[in-house]
């Protein structure tokens, strides 16, 4: 049997206080006799609502790629793909893959391999949007370091001016599965993923459309970590 489309965590939440912000204006309307406005309001809520259940809307996801393969963290489209000397977290060269999601994308973010959570570092900042390389470095964000058997990599969860939280649901010390939930950015954003430049080869090109937990973004080379 085909299993219901899950609703990410926090859903519950967020729509009832939508439909809470709808339902006020629309008691008001009716205390004062205004049904037609009433009706306008009410169906403005509950419009909402639909939309904010949507956007935590959470499909089941598998990839059967070998071992090897790093996949996607996120939906969306490539971005950009850089290489530079990260100096903070994997301290060396890396590659780094950027995925921008749009409004419309699934926004619940998976792990790209298998590993051990090591840093979850929250990091409070600006609102550039999410499309600008120094929103890698400037906008609030999550940095989510993962130690894999034979690569490890960096999950940054970037927030935009659409959205407003990043949210990881795992904690250091954490076993992850490749592919399993890691969290959430809300309402538009960008993920970056870090990878040790000269431990992977990387299969994705800049406007290449993906999706978490089964697109291979890039596979760990013959005598990797």
């Amino acid at each position: 049997m085909k299993i219901p489309m899950q609703i990410a965590k926090g859903a519950v939440s967020t729509t009832l206080t939508v439909l809470v912000l709808g339902l006020v204006p629309t008691g008001l309307c009716l205390g004062l006799g205004e049904t037609a406005a009433a009706a306008i309001f009410g169906g403005l809520g509950l419009s909402a609502a639909i939309l904010v259940l949507f956007f935590f809307r959470d499909p089941e996801r598998e990839s059967d790629a070998d071992p090897a393969a790093v996949l996607s963290g996120a939906d969306g489209m490539i971005h950009a793909i850089e290489e530079f000397e990260e100096t903070r977290y994997l301290r060396g060269e890396i590659v780094r893959i950027s995925t921008f999601l749009n409004l419309f994308n699934v926004h619940v973010n998976r792990a790209p391999l298998s590993g051990v959570v090591e840093i979850v570092d929250y990091c409070p900042g600006k609102k550039l949007f999410a499309f600008l390389r120094a929103a890698s470095e400037y906008n609030e964000h999550n940095a989510i370091v993962i130690r894999g058997d034979r690569v490890h990599c960096m999950v940054r969860q970037i927030v935009g001016p659409v959205a407003r939280r990043v949210f990881c649901w795992k904690s250091p010390g954490t076993e992850v599965k490749r592919g399993e939930r890691i969290g959430i950015m809300k309402f538009g954003s960008r993920l970056d993923v870090y990878l040790p430049r000269d431990c992977v080869e990387v299969l994705v090109r800049e406007g290449d459309k993906v999706r978490a937990g089964e697109t291979v973004i890039a596979r760990c080379k013959i005598g990797s970590l």
